[in-house]
């Protein structure tokens, strides 16, 4: 397998306060790997290093090979890494289209630009038959598709999920996780960070447990939701 991305004693901090603490995994090419763990672990915080957003104050991150030590955020999106933001953050007066657009800012590439739209609304078809309206109308299932679909639109060599489940439905959820297992046959690699511990674990290939800004347990995904510490603590299960 082709590592993509290598984290390496990864350390992250707010001031004086050390959010990330030393951690390090690899994701590989055609992988789903997930992290899990209770608010305030640093998975957040550790998918904002990854693309730009925050800056490490330790520990080395590489991707297809290349130090991102000194690479701004732009240049991390068109090196390949794509960032789908907890909370959404989609651009709510713009139309469901003209947000898919904006995900391919950096592309030239015209024709293969409008091929990536209409996967976006074969992906979700609610899009594609909203596609003039404003995305601020959209339910939050409805808007996390469209960050999704931005998303996929740089086409990313790595997409990183913050937490899509966030706040939505049981029904709207089960799309979502849904969406994410057909990127993943479709040999889509995945950084997933989600609170829905037994939701992630079941699609992944690995899942490393944070707790309080480290990585406390690590295994394949299947090995992960049937460790009793993990079910106890994440799987609401005595």
């Amino acid at each position: 397998m082709t590592t993509l991305l290598e984290v390496e004693d990864l350390r992250v901090a707010y001031g004086k306060i050390e959010a990330v603490k030393g951690i390090s995994f690899k994701v590989e090419a055609g992988q789903v790997v997930t992290l899990i763990g209770t608010n305030g672990a640093g998975k957040t915080t550790t998918l904002r290093t990854l693309s730009g957003l925050l800056k490490p104050v330790g520990g080395q991150i590489r991707f297809n090979g290349k130090s991102l030590k000194k690479v701004p955020a732009h240049q991390i999106v068109s090196l390949g890494l794509a960032h789908s933001p907890e909370g959404r953050h989609i651009f709510p007066r713009m139309t469901i289209e003209d947000n898919l657009r904006l995900g391919a800012f950096l592309r030239k590439d015209r024709s293969a630009i409008e091929k990536d739209i209409q996967r976006a609304y074969d992906l979700f078809p609610i899009l594609g038959e909203r596609r003039k309206q404003a995305a601020g109308t959209l339910s939050g299932g409805e808007q996390q598709m469209l960050a999704m679909g931005r998303a996929l639109m740089s086409q990313p060599k790595l997409l990183m999920l913050d937490e899509p489940s966030m706040g939505l439905s049981p029904i709207m959820m089960q799309k979502i996780m849904a969406t994410i297992a057909a990127l993943k046959s479709q040999g889509t690699t995945i950084l997933l960070v989600e609170q829905n511990a037994q939701a992630a674990l079941s699609l992944a290939d690995q899942g490393h447990v944070m707790e309080v800004g480290s990585i406390v347990l690590s295994g394949t995904g299947r090995d992960l939701l049937h460790d009793e510490s993990v079910r106890k603590a994440y799987l609401g299960e005595d």
